[in-house]
């Protein structure tokens, strides 16, 4: 079969939470290898779908074609997430799957690139449980339920800590003793695949001739979690979480940065054994801090926008999210020698007008400038909302995580099918 231009046409990609699996499948038919130096299209989505409520019993489920028609929906399926998952997958109509790639936050301290799942890289994840207690071990589950689903795909793993694997050591060295940075205590930074789809749509404007691409730029990826990464000619330099997605700016439920005492001030505050402390300590910054704590509201922008006007506490909520973002951005810039681009995403960037007005306000002076129409309109598309006598571009973009793995998913296909120039399909199927 050498010679043989043969490809992956079909990838599920499943990016799972704490409560949410969230899943895409994508044609890459039309996609062209990145080895070629050419930018080669996306693959194209076809269908994307949600299951809500994992954990609590009562499933919600959403399921769409590219063109936003429903195609399914039930607030109570009354099935678990992967048959459910599963069903939705193998309907009629539904193209056969080639590939499943997974969103894997943490890879641990062994392993440093997307790549293929294999029993070993199973062993590596769980072995890396104990920097993301909270979000490996659902993962790994998943990955394994599906594994046997769909014996006949091959499956990948992608982490959102790959794209800051550029970051310099003097940015993700923690000053502590040698022996734990050995074992691979680090900064080691998330929403890089947030980060690394927003470089590439503003490389595709550059290329177009409708934007220059910025040198020096901060994405700031506010949502529930929340980042904030600096950016030296499209590679990060520096970013805000760490070892763990706990830390950095204030988020819907996490804290952010704290001074180390205060964890050990709470674990002296814990009751129980060592076990039940730890884990009080865990939820209590990972699931009752952040702006949950200060407002006492539900963890949704959007409700402590309403309250703000009647609530000292949903306002202060407010006020001490906006600062730390605007503080992160302030190091960043100073960081970088200045600013050429500040890109806003995630659920509250790409969508409360409010928090970016806020996050701006008073940098005239610096040269950041907010149009006032363009922030307000409603737009999908990446666009800018910098005033035309800006010197920095301020941009909305849409995060495109599951069309970044997709990506990744169909060039290690490619690589992995190349590799065995004499292998059939069927053969590399069988691998």
């Amino acid at each position: 079969m050498a010679g043989v231009a043969w490809r992956v046409v079909h990838i599920l990609v499943i990016n799972s939470g704490s409560s949410s699996i969230k899943f895409s499948v994508f044609d890459a038919g039309e996609a062209a290898s990145y080895g070629s130096g050419v930018r080669p299209p996306w693959p194209r989505v076809l269908f994307a779908g949600e299951i809500s409520g994992v954990g609590t019993g009562k499933l919600g489920f959403t399921f769409r074609d590219a063109q936003g028609r429903e195609l399914a929906s039930d607030d109570n399926p009354g099935k678990d997430p992967v048959s459910l998952l599963e069903e939705t997958i193998c309907r009629p109509g539904m193209p056969v799957i080639d590939a499943v790639g997974y969103r894997v936050v943490h890879p641990g301290a062994l392993l440093h690139e997307h790549q293929r799942i294999t029993e070993q890289v199973l062993k590596d994840l769980e072995q890396a449980v104990v920097f993301a207690p909270l979000h490996d071990p659902q993962a790994i589950q998943l990955i394994r339920d599906m594994m046997g689903r769909f014996p006949r795909a091959r499956h990948y793993a992608c982490f959102d800590t790959v794209f800051h694997q550029t970051m310099p050591a003097e940015a993700s060295t923690y000053a502590i003793p040698i022996e734990y940075r050995q074992r691979g205590v680090k900064r080691y930074g998330f929403h890089g695949l947030s980060c690394e789809s927003i470089v590439d749509e503003l490389r595709v404007a550059a290329e177009r001739g409708l934007a220059r691409f910025p040198q020096r730029m901060v994405i700031a990826h506010l949502g529930s979690g929340c980042s904030v990464t600096a950016l030296l000619d499209g590679r990060s330099v520096d970013t805000s979480m760490g070892l763990t997605p706990t830390g950095g700016v204030v988020m819907g439920t996490r804290p952010g940065d704290l001074d180390p005492g205060l964890v050990l001030y709470l674990l002296r505050q814990a009751e129980g054994d060592r076990t039940a402390a730890m884990n009080w300590v865990e939820t209590t910054l990972n699931h009752k801090a952040g702006m949950v704590a200060l407002s006492g509201l539900p963890n949704d922008m959007r409700t402590v926008r309403q309250a703000e006007a009647a609530s000292a506490e949903a306002r202060l909520a407010l006020d001490v999210f906006t600062r730390s973002v605007r503080k992160a951005i302030g190091a960043f810039a100073w960081l970088l020698g200045g600013l050429d681009a500040v890109v806003f995403t995630g659920g509250i960037g790409e969508h409360d007008v409010k928090s970016r007005t806020e996050i701006l306000q008073g940098l005239e002076s610096y040269g950041l400038v907010l149009d006032v129409a363009a922030n307000e309109s409603k737009n999908d598309a990446p666009h800018r909302v910098s005033h035309a006598n800006s010197q920095v571009e301020i941009w909305v973009i849409t995060a495109q995580e599951d069309r970044m793995i997709a990506v990744h998913v169909n060039q290690m296909e490619r690589d992995g099918y190349s590799a065995s120039e004499t292998a059939s399909k069927e053969e590399y199927e069988q691998r």
